[in-house]
């Protein structure tokens, strides 16, 4: 008896076949490549514009007489900075003398600015009643010019050197006051509402809540008035006499020495930067960002 069951033969199943693209495999850059790549972003840009600046320096040397290069610049500098210390008497003095009197004068008007100006951005920020006291005064005062309050601090204390720090001082104050106020006004209503469930004193608040909440816009308006007062005490040590990279400068140029009063520009700018970048820092620290 022949067999009709025929053997099923198995057909090939054709898949489709996925064809996955060529892996890539990144190699991981080392730190030292990546700090030379940003080095290099930071670094070329800044060259080409002290490159640009040096080139419009030397062109204002050659169009206009008795303007100094600066290479000659440069050779002056080299001899000024040989002994900044020297100390030839009260009117012959080295560069380091000036610098340091002007940086003592700023110190003396900017802290005290910041012993009244902090406090005082508190009250106007927490009370309504010191707002509205206290903001016709600011708006009123804040836009005067740094020199209209010299002669007012010469005619109270009868000295140029209490006029200087005084000038100084109602300078630099506006900056602290106002960022402080802001500072603890845009602080969340709700830490205030468990301040007062608990019944925190006023005190407590100020230094627990406050305070603490209130240190990044402190520190803004710390480094706003540190730049103001730098820049002030230059054109207050020019009306004043005495010591001081301000006086420094209106002596060389009234001895006709363009080279030093290029060489005292860039020494007001460097101290500048030192000044605003370290307090920078401290802002960058002290930040909500960081925490």
């Amino acid at each position: 008896m022949q067999n009709n069951t025929q053997k099923k033969v198995a057909e090939p199943v054709v898949a489709d076949v996925v064809v996955l693209p060529p892996v890539q495999v990144r190699r991981r850059a080392s730190p030292l490549s990546g700090w030379l790549r940003h080095g290099v972003q930071r670094t070329v840009p800044a060259g080409l514009g002290i490159g640009l600046l040096l080139f419009c320096w030397q062109l204002a040397a050659i169009n206009s007489k008795g303007f100094s290069t600066p290479l000659s610049t440069l050779d002056s500098a080299l001899t000024l900075f040989a002994d900044p210390f020297y100390n030839g008497g009260p009117n012959d003095m080295g560069i380091g003398w000036n610098v340091l009197a002007s940086l003592q004068r700023v110190a003396t008007g900017f802290g005290l600015a910041a012993l009244v100006g902090i406090p005082l951005g508190f009250l106007i920020g927490r009370f309504t009643f010191f707002s509205n006291m206290f903001s016709p005064l600011i708006a009123l005062l804040r836009p005067v010019s740094p020199l209209a309050w010299l002669p007012i601090g010469l005619l109270l204390f009868q000295k140029a050197e209490p006029a200087s720090s005084w000038t100084i001082f109602i300078c630099s104050i506006w900056p602290m006051v106002i960022n402080t106020a802001e500072g603890v006004r845009r602080i969340p209503a709700d830490y205030l509402n468990v301040a007062r469930v608990l019944q925190l004193s006023e005190w407590t608040i100020m230094r627990r809540i406050l305070f603490p909440a209130v240190v990044p816009a402190v520190l803004t308006g710390v480094r706003l008035s540190i730049g103001i007062a730098w820049l002030v005490i230059v054109a207050a040590e020019m009306l004043t006499g005495g010591l001081g990279i301000g006086f420094w400068i209106w002596n060389e140029w009234n001895n006709l020495n363009v080279e030093n009063i290029l060489i005292a520009i860039v020494i007001i700018g460097v101290v500048g930067l030192l000044l605003e970048q370290g307090l920078m820092l401290m802002a960058r620290r002290f930040s909500w960002q960081d925490k």
